[in-house]
């Protein structure tokens, strides 16, 4: 495997390989954490037919590559493209940015994984940035430590036995939770009285089938905004198809 920046430290590499998941500090120093999610809520509030999903627990919204440049560094960050590299191997693209909020008084006992071992799709590593701290309280996502090397999914389980095994991963907002897409997890209870943002997102092997065609959708004005390393994450069709951190010593 071809080593990453050195941009992910070295505990955070040996808990993500060890846990499954870690809390890193996000992309966005704090000044500009208003300005990002005041863009989420005019997104969110402006996304409009096959774009919005409504679930009895949360409203998601697609394709926050599209969405405007204050998103852009969130997916070329890069302590994330290491922890990546670590997890998928060094060639990688992004399947998936969406916006997830989840509302008050959800209770759903969701325990899952993002990928099963058996798919074109595996290995994943997911991230969730944290529009709004992670919380007991709010919803944290929760984790199971080292259930990504169970070779057992959680769908031939009996889920009630594991509750007690759970782990919140909280962080105040602007944190960004990397968790390998094998780790079995789910959404907490929303106790509180107020919605909980976040992004969220995906890296797959680059002949995976990404969850949203970047490519397809692109706008021009996006096209045009993004650097080499951005091109080489959306494996847009013109775009260098080595590492990212080769393509970025190519510019």
């Amino acid at each position: 495997m071809q080593a990453g920046s050195g941009a992910l430290p070295l505990a955070a590499m040996a808990a993500l390989e060890e846990s499954g998941f870690v809390v890193l500090p996000g992309p966005f120093p704090v000044e500009p954490l208003g300005a990002v999610a005041d863009a989420y809520d005019a997104e969110v509030g402006a996304a409009v037919g096959d774009d919005v999903r409504v679930g009895s627990t949360s409203t998601r919204v697609v394709d926050f590559v599209n969405r405007g440049p204050l998103f852009d560094p969130l997916y070329v960050y890069p302590p994330l493209l290491d922890a990546a590299a670590v997890t998928v191997g060094p060639t990688f693209k992004l399947s998936s940015l969406h916006a997830r909020t989840l509302q008050p008084g959800s209770t759903v006992l969701d325990i899952h994984v993002d990928v099963e071992h058996d798919s074109t799709d595996w290995p994943l590593l997911g991230f969730i940035f944290m529009v709004d701290a992670f919380t007991p309280d709010n919803g944290a996502t929760r984790f199971i430590p080292g259930s990504h090397r169970w070779r057992h999914s959680p769908r031939d389980a009996r889920l009630q036995e594991h509750i007690a095994q759970l782990v919140s991963a909280c962080g105040p907002a602007g944190s960004l939770l990397v968790f390998n897409g094998s780790t079995w997890h789910g959404q907490g209870v929303n106790g509180s009285n107020r919605p909980r943002r976040s992004l969220q997102g995906a890296f797959i092997p680059r002949g995976g089938r990404a969850g949203t065609d970047f490519s397809g959708r692109m706008s021009p004005e996006t096209r045009a905004r993004l650097g080499t390393v951005a091109r080489q994450v959306l494996a847009l069709p013109d775009s260098c198809s080595r590492a990212p951190a080769a393509c970025a010593d190519a510019r």
